[in-house]
């Protein structure tokens, strides 16, 4: 307890951050959590449904609607991360001089009426590969300006020693997501077919809009007089915090090595499941509910093992944990009955998502909370759009691979960066990472 009696954070970086961020203690008696947080929570718990529900429509879409093939998979993935590469740095500067929170309502409802399309389009017989990528470049581009103003507003709204609390509860509705949108998927589309599924999906991001409506909160008034050189200056100041002196470099070089290997995962998985093992969208509904099932431990978990770890050897942790869980998928169908192939393939997604549970809440708190407000946006963005850059150059690359290669090498690929990725932070001083209460 700080000396007032509140709680405090105490964060400590690695051994490149600057002086003045080595104990940054922040205290407030303010109530978490806030009747405003919980509103904020439920349209991201809601709207993040809709998001796995898409996911998983999407993919069944392409594979079985569209008839797509590896490359195809690879090509829809990466334009759903293009807008990322293309806007991401522009749009973190422009959200860090604007209120973020009718952002958020304005793209919840953009997301809402793109996902629209889909089904329309479908009965229409105008639905073709093409046209489906058009109008996911267009759900990407409204997911990055929403993703950097709602990543910006939640240390406006919570205080910063609740950011990581906050992000575990977060953390725990996206697991929870993770966990029925599989499988609601999958009966959606057993229900009414893929095209149709978008539909529902389009209303989990209307209440989300109406739902962010209704949170009272007076944020700063908008930056005037914005210039094209006054915003590149931004966006470079962005970029210089993030790799340069707020200590995040390491962390953040290995990430993106980290996003190469999700990539992969991303596009050869329901391959896998659907084409090298010949299960069904049943069975890949019941696998990835499996792995949300993993990231609701994971997540229910994350602070006790921060608190005995560190938040550097817990990101660690997970990444090994993760490798391991790519390499009992690779094992899955060897000699093995339909039954035993699809409980190895539960427990590989059970460990994959025990360690992205685990890892998140940890991840951004961290980085949250060495950034100060005015750079939040354009930190978070620059981060995730290079990121999503990562996935938009190695999805494609991913179904070339899967196409010539084999489905099941290129899955163990995914392993191997995974591990990579654990070696490189656990040989670096993020190893020392640690933001504790105190």
């Amino acid at each position: 307890m700080s000396p007032s009696g509140d709680a405090a954070v105490v964060c400590v970086l690695d051994d490149h951050a600057p002086r003045q961020w080595e104990d940054a203690v922040v205290t407030s008696g303010e109530r978490f959590p806030s009747a405003s947080f919980l509103r904020f929570w439920r349209a991201g718990a809601v709207s993040g449904m809709g998001t796995y529900v898409t996911l998983f429509a999407l993919q069944v879409l392409v594979i079985t609607t569209l008839d797509g093939s590896e490359s195809d998979v690879g090509w829809v993935n990466s334009a759903r991360f293009l807008p990322f590469l293309v806007f991401g740095l522009i749009v973190g500067a422009l959200v860090d001089g604007r209120r973020r929170l009718p952002i958020m309502i304005v793209t919840d409802l953009a997301q809402a009426a793109l996902l629209l399309a889909i089904p329309l389009l479908w009965w229409l017989g105008w639905l073709s590969l093409p046209s489906l990528i058009v109008i996911v470049l267009g759900y990407g581009t409204a997911s990055v300006v929403n993703a950097a103003a709602t990543m910006s507003f939640l240390p406006r709204l919570v205080e910063r020693q609740h950011l990581l609390p906050a992000h575990a509860r977060i953390d725990g509705a996206d697991a929870v997501a993770a966990t029925a949108g599989p499988g609601a998927g999958a009966l959606l589309v057993w229900a009414v077919g893929a095209p149709l599924v978008f539909l529902v999906d389009s209303l989990t991001y209307l209440y989300s809009a109406l739902t962010l409506r209704r949170i009272a909160f007076e944020e700063p008034a908008p930056r005037t007089g914005v210039t094209v050189r006054r915003l590149l200056a931004d966006v470079g100041e962005g970029a210089r915090w993030a790799y340069g002196g707020s200590g995040l470099r390491t962390l953040a070089i290995w990430t993106h090595v980290w996003f190469a290997g999700n990539a992969i995962l991303g596009v050869v998985l329901a391959l896998y499941v659907l084409r090298t093992l010949h299960l069904t969208t049943f069975h890949l509904g019941a696998i990835g509910t499996a792995g949300g099932l993993g990231a609701v431990v994971g997540a229910s978990i994350t602070t006790w093992v921060g608190r005995r770890l560190g938040t550097g050897r817990t990101i660690i942790v997970c990444r090994l944990i993760e490798a391991l869980g790519v390499l009992v998928l690779v094992l899955a169908g060897h000699g093995m009955t339909k039954a035993a192939t699809i409980a190895v393939l539960v427990v590989g997604q059970v460990l994959w998502g025990l360690a992205m549970g685990m890892s998140n809440a940890h991840e951004t708190s961290y980085r949250q909370l060495v950034t100060p407000d005015e750079l939040q946006a354009r930190t978070n963005t620059t981060l995730r759009s290079l990121n999503r850059a990562v996935m938009v150059i190695v999805a494609p690359l991913a179904g070339t691979l899967a196409g010539t290669w084999g489905i099941r090498p290129t899955l163990g690929l995914a392993g191997v960066i995974f591990a990579l990725t654990a070696v490189g932070l656990g040989a670096s001083s993020v190893r020392h990472v640690r933001a504790r209460e105190t």
